[in-house]
């Protein structure tokens, strides 16, 4: 195709906009035409003006087959209105460019944009940061007791659930985070979903693409767990919802021709009026439903549109960061003109222009614009409505991985985690929970720590009053049996590891 593909950064319109400009200056065809007795060299009419951008942009990857030859004419009034272009008299901005052969020619001097200057994001606490596990605090003590000793490790159970049964133990602490918060939660949906967003745009920062103060970190969370079975976003406030009548237009047109209520009576051309219906209330939104903010997101993601994948991966994330409301009217809107396009039942929309055209042309500008009115928005938006309705049945969906990845680094802060003296975060201040002993002293106080109960248990069963003096003896009867055996396993493995502790010792 020709041109080059305009890849991935900031103010990407205005680079299509010169782009533009200088492929259409450097193969305009310029011939020599007569006009009101004389000739007029390096000119041409207004017809091939417009039959050879038509042809140039078509062809070109950056705009595609979907551009329509009047969106061609009415780039060239602009081109004319910025004096990209000027009549063969001088003329340019007041009059209308036409398709006909009246004759007009290239100005000398530049008619390239500069690029707007706008502040970079470089203080890095705009940036969303990810919330980590070292935003600890430390477990809670009991009120009014004194501080107690440093117990030994002496159970089993506390061996084999934090593994330290082979070897010495540092000096440690328990901590966990704080509970973490809903809006906690909210941050760190934004924090990793705007990271993945730079990830597959494939930028190295967002510098000039999308100011991170402008994410909501609500809207993601809403957009994620607050849809319908069908995947479509459900509002909590009703008032925020589209009126009723838009719905219930939509709904008839989607549905044709079962959509239409049996008691409205049906005349020629009402299904043109319907559609005309939900057209008004689209285009008088006082903002594009991808907004402002993040058009040059979405103007990105066209550089990615010739890999399908990586395309609805961009707009799945994307999508995620409109406010829920929006994002509704755009599923909602995708879902209807796929359907409008694909029913064979439905009468023409328009007697010289296809459905899909008219669909596409009808409702692009109300998906994408910038606040500055850029001189390309309505191709760009041709283009991209185009994919999006091809694919409104995954572009909607939320990405798997994101997804998983967020679910891991919650369970992650919410574990209670064990913290060693000398590691990233030193306890050597507060009281120990646990002191390093040895494999040694370790098997010694099993011994020990396994007598202190027996011995309780044994006082216990003499001191219990309640308990009938036949029942005493008899429990003391099996508890000696019991205890005798036990005592004499404890004494074997006593004198063992005595022994062994003699033998290391000489």
């Amino acid at each position: 195709m020709e041109g080059t593909v305009i890849g991935p950064g900031p103010y990407r319109a205005t680079k299509l906009w010169n782009e533009t400009i200088k492929l259409f200056r450097g193969g305009m065809p310029l011939k020599r035409h007569w006009a009101n007795f004389r000739y007029f060299d390096c000119s041409f009419s207004g017809s091939e003006a417009v039959d050879y951008l038509h042809h140039l942009l078509r062809n070109n990857y950056n705009f595609g087959p979907e551009v329509t030859r009047y969106q061609t004419l009415q780039l060239l009034r602009k081109f004319l209105k910025a004096h990209v272009i000027e009549d063969v008299k001088g003329r340019h901005g007041t009059e209308d460019f036409e398709d006909n052969g009246q004759l007009y020619r290239f100005p000398t001097l530049s008619p390239l944009k500069s690029f707007p200057t706008r502040p970079l994001l470089r203080d890095c606490s705009d940036l969303p940061r990810l919330i980590r596990w070292d935003d600890y605090e430390e477990l809670p003590q009991r009120e009014n007791i004194a501080p107690q000793k440093s117990n030994v490790l002496t159970s089993d159970f506390w061996n084999k659930r934090h593994s330290v049964a082979i070897g010495d133990v540092h000096e440690c602490k328990l901590i966990r985070r704080k509970e973490i918060t809903a809006k906690e939660v909210d941050h760190i949906w934004k924090s990793m979903t705007v990271a993945q967003l730079q990830r597959v745009l494939g930028l190295s920062n967002l510098d000039g693409v999308l100011n991170p103060v402008h994410v909501k970190g609500k809207h993601i969370v809403h957009n994620v767990f607050s849809v319908n079975k069908s995947g479509i976003v459900v509002l909590e406030n009703k008032a925020e919802d589209m009126p009723y009548w838009v719905i219930s237009a939509m709904k008839c047109l989607a549905n044709w021709p079962n959509g239409s209520d049996n008691k409205q009576t049906l005349y020629p051309g009402f299904e043109r009026d319907v559609l005309r219906t939900v057209a008004d209330y689209f285009q008088r939104l006082k903002e594009p439903l991808l907004t402002f903010h993040l058009y040059e997101v979405f103007v990105n993601i066209l550089s990615l549109l010739h890999d399908q994948e990586v395309a609805t991966q961009a707009l799945q994330v994307s999508c995620l960061l409109l406010p829920p409301p929006n994002r509704r009217r755009l599923q909602l809107l995708m879902r209807l003109m796929a359907k409008v396009c694909q029913n064979p039942l439905l009468p023409p929309l328009n007697d010289s222009i296809a459905t899909r055209t008219l669909m596409v042309q009808t409702f692009s500008h109300c998906v994408l614009g910038s606040v500055d009115e850029m001189d390309v928005d309505e191709l760009l938006a041709t283009k991209l409505v185009t994919f999006m309705m091809e694919h409104h049945n995954t572009i909607f969906q939320v990405p798997s991985n994101l997804r998983l990845q967020v679910d891991g680094h919650l369970s992650h802060l919410k574990r209670v985690q064990i913290k060693y003296a000398g590691s990233d975060t030193d306890f050597s201040a507060s009281p120990a929970f646990c002191k390093q002993i040895s494999r040694v002293e370790s098997e010694e106080s099993k011994v020990i720590g396994t007598q202190t109960p027996l011995q309780e248990l044994l006082e216990g069963l003499i001191a219990d009053e309640e308990l009938p003096a036949k029942d005493k003896r008899k429990r003391l009867k099996q508890q000696r049996t019991w205890s005798m055996a036990t005592l004499f396993n404890l004494i074997c493995r006593s004198v063992h590891h005595h022994s062994k502790r003699e033998e290391a010792e000489s």
